[in-house]
């Protein structure tokens, strides 16, 4: 996720441009950048880190104009460095563009480009795009912007700006937002409505697939075929902080509903298109190098190993290799047993987490392999491992990880399905399945989102409880563990996750008249068994909130309440049992009137141990 801003009228560009992106920063904050032509040239100013190094670099060379666009990046491809920031240019230094998303098919068409004679001065997927542009210019600086969306695939929102075309901006989106601003003698573009509302609130937000031609004093707005749209103007009545949190009144809410977003993003790019297989471009990894690996350890902090405990069953269920889970504040301590033959997993949204990085230096110096898996380009722990697949959530601003962790549930799924894939430890004809159930899940995530009213009662009824439990088996055990950290963390209420075979080994005792039970019954090879198991707590008078998929008529016969999401295959539910167990605990926040996105005595990222 990356904030794009863009302005042309008779005003400053850069002072528009440097404002815009100070209010965008939350989406991302590696490096920056901004380019304006200035009447001759199109000037390009960009830095490494954030925005306020930016406007160092700019102190007294700031470039004047009326025309520009901006950038602040959460880097995917490409370290964050000077150089990989945006905006990018082509060889000519006659078009600009600036990109959010991710362009699956660069690597083909950079090949294409330097064939051709192109110089690239970046390592990121959007520097093809200025290629490209100048490839197909021919004068008609539209009809170039056309030809180049036909030729690219993935995600993306895009503003391209042209020397030889100093009166326009043109930008489209696909799968990223974008919005126009309207104003008078001027008009502006930007990723989110924080950038602009200072200036204008009359809007114009952008569908997949359209294009707009943005002059001072026009938009023509058409669709792909090149027909005309008639856009709605949409009326800002958002403040500027509640704009910031795209009109949710907290970050956690916003990203709990950026997770069907962040869900497809990490899948993009690494699915064969005929679905046989799971394509790692990052690993390449083949037989030889899997059967050297005699065990995996997965090692990771808080919900990142809550992560790494499904990911643990993901492998040994589907590549046969076996896995430890170690949280990494105890890794290092308890003599390891690690060696040339091992694969060491870690797992850190920030890729800065202390305990994490430091058990990865202690695998490394025993001799493991290394694999990190996180959510930051250029983090610590990326730079350390031998290896990185990264989760593309973008920002999570929140101290409460939820698309971290479902993007993080994903990767899980892919490793165990590539590793699978090249040992043959699973039929090609399931394989195929898994990956074709893995595509309806952002689907299924957003239908698990639309209907948070009885979550909203639950968390008024039961908010003010000081105990609450959580009981699962199997994949269902793991996410109660995620559900239950996600309640304590935020509502500070005391709750505990079970293994629910293990109640009668001691936690039984704790169930008494009215207390809260959340029950995860979504795993049919354990289902009876777990019924079981809360008939039990059910006997001690407990209030029971079942979490079940949309075909189960028999959870409703034992549970008080019952919380259905959509029916997928038992190796991806974990995906969407969390999204109501994340909006209970949300809820719960607020009835009990606490700091939801900044919770007492907790960090977003713990760098000290």
């Amino acid at each position: 996720m990356c904030g794009i801003v863009g302005y042309v009228g008779d005003g400053d560009a850069a002072a528009f441009l440097l404002e815009g992106l100070s209010r965008l920063e939350y989406r991302g904050y590696d490096s920056s950048g901004i380019a304006v032509y200035d009447g001759e040239k199109i000037c390009v100013k960009k830095s490494v880190g954030r925005l306020a190094e930016l406007k160092i670099k700019l102190a007294g060379h700031t470039p004047k104009g009326a025309l520009g666009i901006g950038h602040t990046r959460w880097a995917t491809h490409g370290r964050p460095s000077d150089i990989n920031a945006h905006p990018h240019t082509d060889c000519t230094g006659d078009f600009a563009v600036v990109h959010n998303g991710i362009i699956e098919n660069f690597l083909a068409l950079k090949e294409e480009l330097l064939a051709k004679g192109h110089v690239f001065k970046s390592e990121t997927d959007t520097e093809v795009l200025a290629h490209l542009l100048e490839e197909a210019y021919d004068g008609d600086f539209e009809a170039a912007v056309r030809a180049v969306l036909r030729r690219i695939e993935g995600s993306y929102a895009l503003v391209f700006m042209s020397r030889r075309d100093p009166d326009r901006l043109i930008c489209t989106k696909q799968d990223n937002p974008l919005v126009i601003g309207l104003g008078k003698g001027e008009n502006f573009i930007a990723s989110d409505i924080p950038a602009i509302i200072a200036r204008t609130r009359r809007t114009y937000i952008l569908a997949d697939g359209e294009i707009a031609v943005v002059k001072k004093d026009a938009i023509t707005v058409t669709n792909r075929a090149g027909e005309k749209i008639e856009k709605k103007v949409f009326e800002v009545n958002w403040n500027a902080e509640a704009a910031e949190k795209g009109g949710y009144e907290h970050f956690m809410l916003k990203e709990i509903h950026e997770q069907p977003k962040a869900v497809r993003a990490t899948l993009s790019s690494r699915l064969a298109k005929d679905d046989s297989a799971v394509v790692l471009e990052e690993l390449k990894w083949d037989e030889a190098f899997l059967s050297a690996i005699h065990r995996v350890y997965i090692v990771a902090c808080g919900t990142a190993y809550h992560a790494g405990l499904v990911g643990k069953y993901y492998i040994e269920k589907m590549a046969r290799i076996p896995v430890e889970c170690d949280i990494a504040s105890e890794f290092r301590y308890r003599s390891p047993i690690v060696d040339e033959h091992t694969l060491t997993i870690v797992i850190s949204q920030s890729g800065e987490t202390i305990d994490t990085l430091a058990a990865l230096k202690e695998a490394k110096r025993l001799g493991a392999k290394t694999l990190a898996v996180t959510n930051v380009v250029g983090s610590s722990i990326a730079r350390e491992a031998d290896q990185v697949v990264y989760t593309w959530a973008g920002p999570e601003i929140a101290v409460a990880s939820t698309k971290a962790y479902t993007t993080q549930l994903i990767v899980m799924l892919l490793l165990g399905l590539y590793m699978a894939g090249i040992k043959g430890s699973l039929p090609a004809a399931r394989i195929t399945e898994i990956i074709r159930a893995a595509r309806r899940i952002p689907e299924e995530i957003s239908a698990t989102l639309e209907d948070v009213e009885p979550i909203k009662t639950f968390a008024r009824q039961y908010g003010f409880n000081e105990d609450v439990f959580f009981i699962g088996r199997s994949l269902d055990y793991d996410v109660a563990l995620e559900g239950s950290l996600k309640l304590k963390e935020i509502s500070y209420i005391h709750a505990e996750a079970y293994a629910a075979g293990e109640l009668k080994h001691g936690t039984l005792a704790l169930i008494v008249d009215g207390v809260p039970v959340i029950a995860l019954a979504t795993q049919k090879s354990v289902y009876e068994k777990t019924l079981s198991n809360i008939k039990e707590v059910k006997a001690r008078d407990a209030v029971v909130i079942g979490i079940a998929a949309a075909d189960d008529t028999e959870l409703e016969k034992y549970a008080d309440h019952v919380i259905k999401v959509p029916e997928t295959d038992e190796l991806l539910i974990p995906l969407l049992a969390v999204v109501p167990l994340q909006l209970l605990a949300y809820y719960a926040a607020l009835t009990r009137g606490c700091d939801v996105d900044k919770p007492r005595n907790l960090a977003k990222s713990v760098t000290v141990e």
